[in-house]
């Protein structure tokens, strides 16, 4: 494989300059037979926050994604859908360690929900990277993900020094293949989130949690209240501020224009092979199902 192709859908579409549509899905098997092909999404997120943490669950999850059809017909090891996992929360928790037990299965990306805190974030980008010397390049966040990459190798169809190359977060390390995407859910997130994207770099995008940044504020799942609205453009406006991609949870045919109007960029769709909401942001977007984004090759 050469060293430049890209093997993360999600990455490839946000390095393009283009937005990635991506949706939550139940950890189970039939979801992940049925992204198994081309549905028009760059990357699913296995929801493991709200429903039971099972590493097991998610491993088959991941094998069943696997296409071999797909895999030959391209020539190429990237997956057609990108899988990523919701972890528990980071905040207090600290839960590190689902985070290194998905990324040693063989997922692209992790979400890490309820981020409010510059220590917090340098948590959950550290643990998506493996140790290194103080003096070796982008040392900063220092690793301390586990090193057991053997299922990782395997499910990535790579050697394991190529895997240790390609094993870091986007776009601290250019060519890095694993996403790191964190949850802003409170006010508190927000009055800190210009000092988290200054200070911890690494990280691949920012997902609002408009459902608990909703209750906190008062209008529970009041989507379209002025209101939430505003608490979550000062969001976009801050990420727009630091050039890191921003995104949306809900969305839908009704909102999807203007949601790519106000600079979302990480869009989640409903959790089936077409709804309005993605086929429309897909179509807004210059985009086809099936097309999968052209990225230059990283710089090393």
């Amino acid at each position: 494989m050469a060293d430049s192709e890209r093997l993360n859908g999600v990455i490839a579409a946000l390095a393009a300059g283009q937005p990635t549509f991506t949706a939550f899905a139940t950890p189970d098997v039939p979801t992940a037979i049925a992204y198994s092909t081309s549905t028009g999404y760059d990357g699913i997120v296995f929801e493991m926050e709200h429903n039971p943490w099972d590493s097991l669950s998610l491993r088959d999850c991941l094998q069943y994604m696997l296409n071999r059809g797909q895999i030959a017909k391209s020539g190429s090891l990237a997956p057609s859908v990108t899988p990523m996992v919701r972890v528990p929360p980071n905040g207090n928790e600290q839960a590190q360690w689902q985070a290194k037990q998905a990324l040693d299965l063989g997922v692209y990306g992790v979400v890490w929900p309820h981020v409010s805190s510059v220590a917090e974030a340098y948590n959950a980008v550290a643990a998506c990277r493996y140790p290194r010397l103080s003096d070796a390049p982008l040392y900063e966040p220092a690793g301390i993900r586990g090193d057991g990459p053997t299922a990782a190798t395997r499910y990535w169809g790579l050697g394991q020094q190529e895997y240790y190359k390609k094993a870091d977060v986007w776009p601290l390390a250019p060519d890095g293949e694993i996403l790191v995407i964190l949850m802003i859910e409170d006010t508190k997130g927000i009055e800190n989130l210009s000092d988290i994207l200054k200070n911890v770099p690494g990280i691949g995008a920012v997902l609002i949690g408009e459902g608990d940044l909703s209750q906190e504020l008062g209008y529970p799942r009041q989507y379209e209240h002025k209101v939430v609205l505003d608490a979550m453009a000062q969001i976009v406006s801050t990420c727009k501020d630091n050039n890191v991609a921003v995104g949306h949870p809900h969305v839908t045919a009704g909102n999807v224009e203007r949601i790519l109007g106000e600079g979302y960029t990480f869009l989640m769709a409903a959790p089936v092979r077409s709804t309005p909401g993605l086929d429309k942001g897909l179509e807004l977007a210059g985009r086809k199902v099936g097309d999968k984004p052209s990225t230059p090759a990283p710089s090393y």
